[in-house]
């Protein structure tokens, strides 16, 4: 899993899987590998790039020894996904305080908008091997 970037996710959030589905179907050479927030893995993570306070409205992408967070990440996820997803780096000439603050407002408010689950989502046996943990 050394040469895979990570995606780190709230395994509980119905808006996350539904992305990291999205994420997975444009993801034919298979870049990312993923992990709930809830995980043993995922949390030492976010020790290690010592990003603990920020993972209640998130998601992470640990990418050449580098941890993204929110628009940032979002954005270079869409690099290495096929289609016309990589045009959206273009995003980025919008100031990140601008593009996180709406970021912020849709994490804050997932769980009414999308729901939630009571546990983890299991992923399927088709891409059990792009889960960690």
């Amino acid at each position: 899993m050394k040469d895979k970037d990570i995606i780190i996710f709230d395994g509980v959030c119905n808006l996350c899987h539904g992305s990291v589905n999205f994420i997975i179907e444009r993801d034919p050479h298979h870049h990312f590998v993923f992990t709930p927030m809830q995980s043993d893995t995922a949390k030492s993570l976010i020790a290690h790039y010592d990003v603990e306070g920020e993972y209640s409205e998130t998601f992470f992408l640990i990418k050449d020894d580098q941890c993204y967070m929110r628009t940032d990440a979002a954005l270079e996820i869409t690099k290495s996904l096929s289609g016309f997803w990589p045009a959206l780096a273009i995003l980025r000439f919008i100031p990140r305080r601008i593009r996180d603050f709406f970021y912020r407002l849709l994490g804050r408010n997932r769980y009414a908008l999308f729901g939630r689950r009571d546990t983890c989502i299991l992923p399927t046996d088709a891409v059990l091997s792009r889960f960690i943990d």
